[in-house]
Order: structure tokens, then sequence, then C-alpha cells
């Protein structure tokens, strides 16, 4: 009997090893993408250091090249579209790669890459799927969520995405841009929203962060700036 237990207990044990045992080639492989992804972003964010704009420049090897700042944009797209495929042929093959495969914090890198791209429609209930499971946290999903009701022009629910909008200032005449928290459904709500999904910052803090000043705006109101 009791050689009968062990060696139940060893084979439960052998099995949950297994399942929990991290895919360290999917690990490599989903870091090296989520640098891809953010690195360049990194680059062009507003409170990145000259000095670590300066590493990030030797890092990619560009120190020498007079057109890097100008082409950014175009090679964050064609890194975003390069990684975007690698990433679906992952998911195809293993599923979405969370926690329990590749570990943490690898298991938001395929999440980076979703939501830089034009599909989070495609992907954005199995994202839920995977937050409910705790695969990836709440949040990211939440902030996927935002994305895509912003895109479809919508009220966001947690208040994590900020627009440019370029309008006339009435004093000057001129063309400026215009930052902004994208509306949100029910604002009055947003900071209990935001709790209860796991962040740690208000809607307020939020929009600080991203560089702008919190003030509730609704569709119609940004709709009619000019």
């Amino acid at each position: 009997m009791k050689k009968y237990l062990l060696c139940a207990f060893v084979l439960c044990f052998s099995l949950t090893y297994a399942q929990n045992k991290i895919n360290e080639n999917l690990k490599r492989e989903l870091d090296s993408i989520m640098k891809s992804d953010q690195i360049l972003r990194e680059y062009i964010n507003f409170d990145t250091s000259e000095d670590r704009k300066k590493e990030i420049v030797k890092d990619l090897g560009r120190e020498n090249d007079p057109n890097f700042r100008k082409g950014i944009w175009l090679e964050m797209k064609k890194r975003d579209s390069l990684n975007l495929i690698k990433v679906e042929e992952i998911i195809k093959l293993y599923g979405y790669p969370g926690k329990s495969l590749v570990g943490e914090p690898t298991n938001i890198a395929a999440w980076y890459v979703i939501q830089h791209s034009s599909k989070i429609g495609e992907y954005l209930s199995l994202i839920e799927k995977e937050a409910k499971k705790k695969e990836i946290p709440f949040t990211y999903f939440a902030k996927m969520q935002d994305r895509f009701l912003t895109q479809q022009g919508k009220e966001q629910i947690y208040g994590t995405q900020g627009q440019m909008k370029e309008i006339t200032n009435k004093e000057t005449g001129k063309k400026e841009f215009f930052n902004y928290v994208s509306p949100i459904e029910n604002p009055n709500k947003v900071n209990d929203r935001r709790k209860k999904a796991g962040f740690v910052t208000t809607v307020e803090e939020n929009a600080k962060e991203m560089g702008m000043k919190y003030k509730v705006y609704t569709l119609d109101e940004i709709k009619k700036m000019n």
C-alpha cells in the first residue's frame, strides 16, 4: 500500500512539474520580441532621459546613422508587423503564452505586440480569458479593452487611453496639438472600476504619468473641437 501511495505521489509530482515547467526557448524568443517592441517606444517616450536615449542608440548599433531619428516611425511599423507574424504563429502552436508557459514578465510580451497591432478585435476575447485565468494581469485586459473601444470611437471604461488631436488655438489662430484622456463611460465611477480591476493609480494619476492633465470630456465635446 505504501509503495502504491509513493508511486502515485511521484507520478502526481512529475505531472505537476511538467505542467509548470517554463518553456525556456519560447521564453527567450518572446523576451527578444518584447525588447524589439519596446525599445523604440522607450526612445520616443517624453520622459526618457538623453543618457538613456544614447544607450538605446548604442544598443541598436545606430550611433553613426544620421537618419535614425527620422526613420523611427517607419522602423517601428516594420518591427510591429514582423513581431505580429511571430506572435500569431506562437499562439497557433501554444495558445496564448501566459505565465504558466513562459513565466513573468515574459507573459505580457505577446500582449504588447497585439496591443500595438490592428488585430485587437481578433484577440480581445482570448486576452480576457487568459486574464481571468491569471495567466496575465487583469489590468492588461482592461488596457486592451479601453484601446479597442477608443479605436471604435466609443467611451473607454478604465481611463487608460489618451489621445492627441490637432486643433486651432482661438487666441493665436494657429494649429496646435491637444492631448486629452479619451472620454470615459460613467467617469464618476472610473476610479472604483480601476481599483476593482487591479490598478494602483487613480485616473488622475494615470493621466499625469501619460504627460497630460485629467479632465472629463464627452465624445460630442471632442468631436466638436476643431
